[in-house]
């Protein structure tokens, strides 16, 4: 019996590979908008201080390779050869570079998937809106099936559960009980609101989750990494929450990104730099967990959320 061909495409924000590569970065990611000197000067700054480049694009394929072992185990039974690609939003390889190698190798479908647990229009949608205007681009016909959001995967939980329990052993035993929980994700503009956009709740599905597992530790939840732009951003800010912390004796705080799955920029720079100085400046120790990168269990949930969207599909229900 022939199996069918199934592409399985994951899609991240990308990254420069150098310095260099900053300026054609940042007017990729604004849309061709121009920008200010001092936003170069500040966003080179910020890459300088993580090494001068993104370890994005690798940490994605790394991911991708344990994706790839997770579903090979169910390939027989599900009928299925997966074939898995790995694609950028705003760097090298785009997703339009991609999609003619996914063509190319003739699959009969292909499974769209953002490395980032949460749905928004304005995030997960743009991703799924570059691939569908790549394909066009090629009058492609392959169904598409978009795993739009995974924030309740079990395994995607028990990944963070995992990080979180080892960083907290790692805390002294005197201070452990003292620790303070602060889930953080990405903003975005507040008017993703007045789109009735579910973001902010598909977040905190998630931290509920999570921190059910914890119970004898407080959390809390802030947004972090808010735009350049004008326009108001979703809050309560890590600072403003560190501020109101500090005001409430609290002297250590675990810092977990559970809006991120991997290292880059928003977590190297923005917590490990940032908000850990802020922090400090504000007598709070700040520190995070291992990020969830390859961890077999978050590879699994991908993996699963990839399977149960291809069964939907079949069936004729996705």
């Amino acid at each position: 019996m022939t199996r069918e061909r199934v592409a399985v495409l994951l899609m991240a924000y990308g990254g420069p590979d150098r310095l260099d590569d900053l300026p054609a970065f940042l007017l990729d990611v604004r849309h061709g908008r121009p920008y200010s000197p001092e936003l170069l000067a500040d966003l080179t700054e910020r890459y300088r201080a993580i090494g001068g480049r993104s370890p994005i694009l690798e940490r994605t394929r790394a991911e991708a390779l344990g994706i790839e072992r997770a579903l090979q185990e169910y390939a027989t039974e599900d009928g299925v050869d997966y074939r898995i690609y790995v694609a950028m939003r705003h760097w090298h390889p785009f997703i339009r570079e991609v999609v003619p190698e996914i063509l190319r190798d003739g699959v009969d479908r292909l499974v769209a998937v953002v490395m980032a647990p949460h749905y928004s229009r304005m995030s997960v949608g743009a991703y799924l809106a570059r691939l569908d205007e790549a394909l066009r681009d090629h009058q492609a016909t392959v169904p598409v099936h978009a795993v739009e959001s995974w924030k309740d995967e079990p395994e995607f939980i028990a990944a963070w559960v995992d990080r979180i329990a080892a960083a907290l052993r790692a805390v002294p035993e005197t201070e452990r009980s003292r620790t303070l929980l602060l889930f953080t994700a990405h903003s975005l503009p507040t008017r993703i609101l007045d789109w009735g956009d579910p973001y902010r709740e598909e977040i905190l599905t998630s931290v509920r989750l999570v921190a059910a597992h914890f119970p004898e530790y407080e959390w809390r939840f802030a947004f972090q990494s808010q735009g350049a732009s004008e326009e108001p951003w979703l809050g309560p800010t890590v600072e403003e929450t560190l501020d109101e912390l500090a005001a409430a004796g609290v002297a250590r705080v675990l810092l977990v990104p559970i809006g991120f799955v991997c290292d880059h920029v928003e977590v190297l720079y923005d917590v490990d730099i940032a908000h850990k100085e802020y922090a400090l400046s504000r007598g709070i120790v700040l520190e995070r967990p291992a990020m969830l990168n390859d961890h077999p269990l978050l590879c699994r949930a991908i993996a699963n959320a990839v399977r149960r969207t291809l069964r939907a599909a079949r069936v004729g229900v996705g």
